[in-house]
């Protein structure tokens, strides 16, 4: 009996310890798909036009400028069942001469490959021999639609459709990946597989830190970054990042970084963190 109770206790304990070590490894294989995802190459500041596929919802269109700000959003149906792919192309064309777009970034979702097509017809139309080259890029797209019902992008874009912020936010991602992927949970934005079956307080703590770490071994524009990516860098808090918000908006863009001593709350430790 001794044996029999000692050996289900031993086993027990053996398949838990293997469980805490395969969780781990996992765990591990989240935080680097994380990291090179945050620290994909972005495309700088160019003006972009997103494209968040759909078929019988439309495609979602949203023109970002060069700092990212959105200036102009639409809804087309060149897919089933409206078929409109002739009046779909004439707006992406009028967007795209309207505001300089020079790159086009597609959602990689449902109706992608149709998408995708549609763009390359556009290329052709708006490419002139002596003109610039204008690229398509296709984008991961998740935690689009997560980050299009979040509060912070309710901020961000108050009057804009849930549906076109999706739109925004792919666009931005090809611009600055790390810039917009650090505004959705780090969960949200589908790391792995079986990312829900490992322990998500340890989870969490390892995105967190990947995200953290990525935002200080790059830097941020102070002078566009958003208060959300502001909290990431080291020494500023949720509150010094709207302070630092509030008085670039009061006072305009920082011309230096000793500039920052002159924000509310700024002590020398926290300015010696962020600088």
């Amino acid at each position: 009996t001794l044996r029999v109770k000692l050996s289900l206790s031993l086993e027990r304990d053996l398949f838990t310890r293997l469980r805490e070590d395969a969780e781990k490894v996992a765990i591990k294989v989240f935080a680097d798909n994380l990291r090179d995802l945050l620290l994909a190459a972005p495309a700088g500041p160019r003006v972009v036009l997103g494209l968040d596929p759909g078929i019988r919802t439309g495609v979602k269109v949203a023109v970002v400028d060069a700092t990212g700000k959105l200036v102009e959003t639409a809804t087309v149906y060149p897919h089933e069942p409206r078929r409109d792919w002739d009046g779909s192309l004439h707006t992406l064309l009028k967007l795209s001469q309207k505001h300089g777009v020079n790159l086009i970034a597609i959602g990689n979702g449902t109706a992608s490959r149709e998408t995708d097509k549609l763009a390359a017809d556009l290329i052709k139309q708006l490419t002139s021999p002596d003109g610039p080259e204008i690229q398509k890029v296709v984008v991961s797209e998740a935690g689009a639609s997560v980050y299009s019902a979040s509060e912070f992008a309710s901020q961000d874009m108050p009057d804009v459709d849930v549906s076109l912020r999706g739109a925004a936010s792919i666009a931005r991602r090809l611009q600055d990946p790390l810039a917009e992927l650090v505004k959705i949970d780090p969960k949200s934005i589908g790391v792995g597989q079986y990312q829900h079956d490992v322990n998500q307080n340890q989870l969490k703590e390892s995105l967190d830190r990947v995200v953290e770490s990525c935002v200080n071994s790059v830097g941020i524009n102070l002078n566009t970054a958003s208060k959300h990516l502001l909290t990431y860098v080291s020494g500023l808090g949720p509150m010094l990042a709207q302070n630092i918000v509030n008085h670039r908006a009061e006072n305009g863009a920082f011309q230096s970084r000793s500039e920052l001593k002159k924000v509310p709350r700024m002590g020398a430790k926290a300015f010696e963190q962020s600088a």
